[in-house]
């Protein structure tokens, strides 16, 4: 007898893929495939509208492609954890940050398509006789240039079309499909290709070569794998849409969209493959087929209840295709899951099938042909799909099976705050401030923040303002209720609170050099602020008299330089020079009452019951602090000092914003409502919200009163109307009233669809509450702000936790960093002890 050597067979000779050069890949049937990256749409970030303009745009781009063209898009979600590098230098707070985040699990996404020019005769390659009889191996067609020009022509103006709609799309090079090898004369690293990746099911760049086992269903190196496929219309839904509604995050009056695949993308939470074929064949050629089978099948109706029910689905069919000039097309989709641990099959069929449900579909396992589908998913190899797996429809409804939706996206800015994703929580690096002003999203970098109390306003405000300082921004906060005394401290920051034994004290007329416009203003601002009511306007003349008794003053100043600038000297020059001056003049009491005006401002004078306030001994300078916190809420209620200091504060921010140059100013205003609510404080507001984006800067102000923005003219005029970033919190207090802040916000239904997602479907495990962040109408999204236990010790408001943490530095000796730590931990261990 002889020796029989028995071997398995080589992935090389196997493997369909012949050549791939000038970034197209070449299958051994002579097939041409372009392979191209998209970026689409961050998930829960689209309205119904915007899915559907989206769909629309995938139709009208399939419509470009020739007759057989093949579409397959291939969407990768791999299983990872956030890896932070720890290298990197860090601040106590950035370093907890990180380190609570560590190896958070998450869904990686990797969004491919591969558009493949086949020959007109695929369908008759199946036997080998054909093969064999054929003159040439490769087909004519696919020899001819002007066929594949116009593929490739074709190919461009897709792209366009997908770039036009904002979908990233980049095509993968040669080195992308094949790899590189390890250069030791540059130091390159070897580098694993798209199409070894896909045979290691292992995105990695060192994804080892593995054994592909077919014996007993499909098993890629230590991963076994299911398949589920939908092709077959006995498996499909009555009707298919761009957009489904997400019970989670919808209300009972307001739905939530998602895309119609995302159940089976992003939702599915394990190792997955979602292939979506999209087949362009003879239309022509297909409804001739479809005609004469329709003609069978009348003929036979008379013999079969079953066949006059077929012949109608294609009269249908056809009415439609005509009627419609719809298209028709081949389209098949499937979802490969695998796992390296046997014990998790069972669960991932059942969350593999209760996905697939979701949609509406009977999910179909794939046991016999699986080695098919798995290996028409290589790249560039969908020519090979089984044709016998797909079904027929138009490209509308095939396209409806398309994912449309990704993770999160980090931004691209060196500038920016870390939120959390929403859908697992995975920080995002997002820039609100200077991108979206280079890219025209907005016009300003000004912010609105409104939420309730206990929304995490005040976790968030922090959040900012923390990491806008760690970036190098000069901050000054005008605060009520000491949200910002941990901070302030750790950053080594400057702070202002107010006590009748040590009252704050300003001087807003010490300038260096001449007062120019601006600040003159400032100070025409603060003196109608003292002088007139909320209810009482400016004349024109006491507006001249004003800005006439300010410039002599200021000149006065110059030609004595003993005299010291502060209000009392110039009092005492309105009561002497100035008042001779309007007597000369011959200003009438009418048009200018200078007796009521020196009677009204007499208690800012020297001995008066505010003498203090703007006569301080020494000029304030704060120009050089980069974090300034002034606290007022002992006088948060006072008719006269808050709206007089506040006045003072910013215009303290308008003097560093004029001096500093090439540094991020930001103001930031809570509940400054009093104060704003005059007239001429308002025209001051606005002109500080119009003129600081000139500056580098930006103002943010912060309430949680409902009726500040609905029942305030002023402030729709002057902040929200120049706030181009609008922060939203919780709004489940709001919501027999949400229409209002809706029309007074100019939020669109999709703005709105997303506010009142806000913690609807909060994960489980740490705390953390929602924000929606607006940019300019045209962006929207819901982040998570979760903190770290060492960020929640700085943060907290809460009374009982500020003093306990504070008595650690005031009576335990420690410093503030150290105090922060050990609050953290005892936090760490009652929630270690709760769950145990």
């Amino acid at each position: 007898m002889s020796n029989l050597l028995l071997k398995s067979a080589t992935l090389e000779s196997k493997q369909p893929i012949y050549k791939v050069e000038n970034n197209c890949l070449i299958s051994k049937n002579a097939d041409v495939t372009l392979a191209f990256r998209l970026e689409l749409p961050e998930v829960f970030s689209q309205s119904g509208e915007d899915l559907e303009s989206l769909h629309s745009v995938f139709v009208k781009g399939v419509r470009l492609f020739p007759n057989y063209t093949v579409l397959h898009k291939q969407d990768w979600f791999v299983r990872d954890t956030y890896a932070p590098d720890f290298k990197q230098e860090r601040t106590m707070l950035q370093h907890s940050y990180e380190s609570h985040f560590y190896e958070r699990p998450f869904l990686n996404h990797h969004c491919y398509l591969f558009i493949t020019k086949t020959s007109t005769g695929r369908e008759n390659w199946n036997s080998l006789s054909s093969l064999l009889s054929r003159s040439k191996i490769v087909p004519k067609e696919m020899m001819d240039d002007k066929v594949l020009n116009t593929f490739f022509n074709a190919v461009g103006q897709f792209v366009r079309l997908l770039t036009d709609a904002g979908i990233g799309i980049t095509q993968l090079t040669d080195d992308d499909i094949c790899g590189t090898e390890a250069d030791e004369a540059t130091g390159t690293l070897e580098r694993v290709g798209l199409l070894e990746k896909y045979l290691a099911l292992d995105l990695s760049d060192s994804a080892p070569m593995v054994d592909i086992d077919l014996t007993n269903g499909l098993k890629v190196g230590s991963k076994t794998c299911q398949c589920y496929s939908l092709g077959n219309l006995d498996d499909m839904p009555a009707y298919v849409e761009t957009d489904v509604k997400y019970d989670k995050l919808s209300t009972d009056k307001i739905p939530f969209f998602i895309g119609f695949a995302a159940p089976v993308g992003l939702l599915l939470n394990c190792n997955h493959i979602y292939n979506q074929y999209l087949f362009v064949d003879d239309h022509a050629k297909t409804i001739k087929t479809f005609e004469k089978k329709r003609n069978n099948l009348n003929s036979l109706a008379l013999y079969s209840r079953e066949n006059a029910i077929n012949k109608e689905f294609y009269d249908r069919y056809l009415n439609e295709a005509v009627s419609d000039q719809k298209q028709c097309v081949r389209a098949h989709a499937n979802v490969l899951v695998w796992s390296e641990q046997e014990s998790e099959i069972k669960e991932l069929r059942d969350i593999t099938s209760a996905a697939i449900t979701k949609m509406d579909c009977r999910p179909r396992e794939n046991t016999v042909d699986v080695g098919g589908l798995f290996w028409a998913g290589i790249p560039g190899n969908a020519g090979d799909f089984p044709g016998e797996e797909s079904f027929y429809t138009f490209i509308e409804q095939a396209c409806c099976l398309w994912n449309v939706e990704t993770n999160y996206r980090d931004s691209p800015s060196t500038f920016g705050i870390k939120l959390s994703d929403r859908l697992t929580g995975k920080p995002v690096h997002v820039d609100i401030s200077d991108l979206p002003m280079e890219t025209g999203l907005i016009g300003n970098r000004n912010k609105f923040i409104l939420g309730s109390s206990g929304s995490g306003k005040s976790f968030f405000t922090n959040r900012l303002m923390r990491q806008y300082h760690e970036q190098g921004a000069h901050l000054v906060l005008v605060d009520v209720g000491d949200s910002y005394k941990g901070l302030c401290d750790l950053r080594g920051g400057v702070y202002f609170t107010y006590s009748e034994q040590k009252p704050i004290s300003f001087n807003p007329f010490f300038v260096v050099g001449k007062p120019d416009v601006e600040k003159r203003e400032s100070l025409k601002t603060l003196l109608v602020t003292l002088w007139k009511r909320e209810d009482e306007r400016v004349s024109q003349a006491e507006y001249v008299s004003l800005s006439t008794a300010i410039t002599q003053y200021y000149q006065l100043l110059a030609n004595t330089p003993s005299m010291r600038p502060s209000f009392n000297t110039f009092y005492e020059y309105l009561y002497g020079p100035f008042r001779e001056y309007l007597e000369k003049e011959k200003v009438r009491d009418q048009d200018f009452d200078m007796q009521n005006f020196l009677y009204v401002l007499k208690p800012f004078y020297r001995g008066g019951e505010y003498d203090y306030l703007l006569n301080s001994e020494e000029d304030l300078n704060l120009v050089q602090e980069s974090f300034i916190v002034f606290e007022l809420d002992n006088i948060k209620d006072h008719p006269i000092l808050f709206p007089v200091v506040t006045l003072i504060i910013m215009d303290t921010f308008i003097s560093k914003m004029r001096t500093l140059k090439g540094i991020k100013k930001v103001i930031l205003i809570e509940e400054a409502w009093k104060a704003i609510a005059k007239e001429g404080m308002a025209e001051y507001i606005k002109y500080l919200f119009k003129t600081v984006r000139k500056f580098d800067g930006e103002a943010l102000v912060v309430t949680q009163e409902i009726d500040d923005i609905i029942g305030n003219t002023i402030v729709k005029d002057t902040i929200i109307n120049n706030s181009d970033c609008r922060v939203l919190l919780d709004m489940n207090k709001f919501i027999k009233r949400f229409e209002e802040i809706q029309r007074m916000m100019g939020l669109s239904d999709k703005e709105k669809s997303q506010v009142l997602s806000i913690n609807l479907d909060n994960r489980r495990g740490p705390k953390y509450k929602e924000v929606w962040i607006g940019l300019g109408g045209k962006e929207s999204k819901v982040y998570g702000v979760e903190a770290s236990l060492e960020e929640y010790a700085t943060y907290t408001t809460n009374q009982k936790e500020k003093t306990h943490l504070f008595k650690k530095v005031t009576e335990g000796g420690m410093s503030l960093p150290a105090a922060i730590k050990s609050f953290a931990q005892e936090l760490r261990e009652q929630h270690a002890t709760k769950a145990a």
